[in-house]
């Protein structure tokens, strides 16, 4: 798809609507419905989240940063990438390697790490969701992991919130509904998985005209899980604040927004637009996935979407990082009347690795 993207604000509710159950039918239609753009803003969040956020997104540069052996012990082939360190390992749309941008996969669920040895005995094939998790040392990152668990847990209580203002607008409209399912669904789940992204300065060689209108920094696809929480995407130029590691690590200095207008999160909208989304720094956003869809019988939609890293023109090394938080149901969790998750997201997975 070509064309001039362009901007929308998204629907947007407060975190404390959301505990009171105050947010309207047409609010959830207009975010997730037929027409929408698939994407939920929460604003009015705890001051804990933007400490969380700023450091975590720190420790993205941080870890991309590391030296090359370093971080090929944080890979996990077992997991086929999709535990630990990535880079490399994902195909774009064209078949080319993904180079542009390296991941670091966490199985976040608070009682994963209890259950996962007799989850991964139950579904030997499915290594990618139940692989043990791999963290950075202590020495190398100081607090990583810490913080990376404090605010997934956070992220995936406020995505419970929204899932719960869904199954009321499923139990009002689609018969049959299983009361609760959602919310049940984010809660329990040790499938959930976070995936914390740094998109690398692009390289001097990378000519502006390169990039064109299209998706050629991360592949136009759709998540397949239930909501993803999203934070917005912190700009660093890394030429003048310098990750660092050990000892040494601090949050890095966040530049006031992106110096390259083309980057930042497209969604292909249902009327063929390429529209850009911007999630300010102090919301969460949560957009819908393949499997929300299906449970709730269409009635909300999963929007494909892409994300673009800052180009060459910006100046500077200006680096991209930010965190999407998958929540997923568990493997043995029906989406529908014949499959469970586990056949559901067997396909996608393949497919994209």
């Amino acid at each position: 798809m070509t064309g001039t993207a362009v901007s929308q604000p998204a629907v947007a509710v407060g975190l404390e609507d959301l505990r009171q159950d105050n947010v309207d039918f047409p609010v959830l239609e207009e975010a997730f419905g037929p027409a929408s753009l698939g994407i939920i803003i929460v604003k009015d969040l705890p001051s804990r989240f933007h400490e969380l956020r700023h450091k975590m997104l720190s420790y993205s540069s941080a870890l991309a940063s590391l030296p090359k052996e370093e971080l090929e012990k944080l890979e996990s082939p077992a997991s086929k990438w999709l535990v630990g360190w990535s880079l490399g390992k994902e195909t774009l749309k064209d078949g080319q390697f993904d180079t542009l941008k390296g991941s670091y996969y966490v199985n976040c669920a608070a009682a994963f790490e209890e259950q996962q040895e007799s989850v991964a005995l139950r579904y030997p094939s499915f290594s990618e969701y139940t692989a043990p998790n791999v963290w950075p040392s202590q020495e190398l990152l100081p607090g990583f992991e810490e913080t990376f668990r404090e605010l997934c847990t956070l992220i995936i209580e406020i995505a419970a919130l929204v899932a719960r203002a869904c199954d009321k607008y499923a139990e009002a409209n689609i018969e049959g509904y299983k009361q609760g399912y959602l919310e049940h669904v984010v809660k329990t789940s040790i499938s959930t998985k976070a995936r914390l992204l740094h998109y690398f300065p692009a390289p001097e060689t990378q000519k502006a005209a390169d990039r064109g209108d299209e998706d050629d920094w991360c592949a136009t696809h759709v998540d397949h899980g239930c909501l993803t929480g999203l934070t917005s995407a912190m700009f660093v130029d890394e030429a003048v604040s310098l990750p660092q590691i050990g000892s040494s690590f601090s949050p890095l200095d966040e530049l006031d927004g992106s110096p390259d207008a083309k980057a930042g999160l497209y969604i292909h909208s249902r009327t063929g637009a390429v529209v850009k989304v911007g999630i300010p720094r102090d919301c969460l956003g949560f957009q819908t996935g393949e499997a929300l869809e299906t449970i709730t019988k269409g009635k909300f939609k999963a929007v494909p979407h892409f994300v673009r890293g800052a180009g060459v023109g910006a100046g500077g090394k200006v680096a991209r990082n930010t965190l999407a938080v998958f929540t997923q149901p568990n493997l043995w969790e029906m989406v529908d009347d014949k499959r469970d998750f586990a056949a559901f997201a067997r396909e996608i997975v393949e497919k994209n690795h």
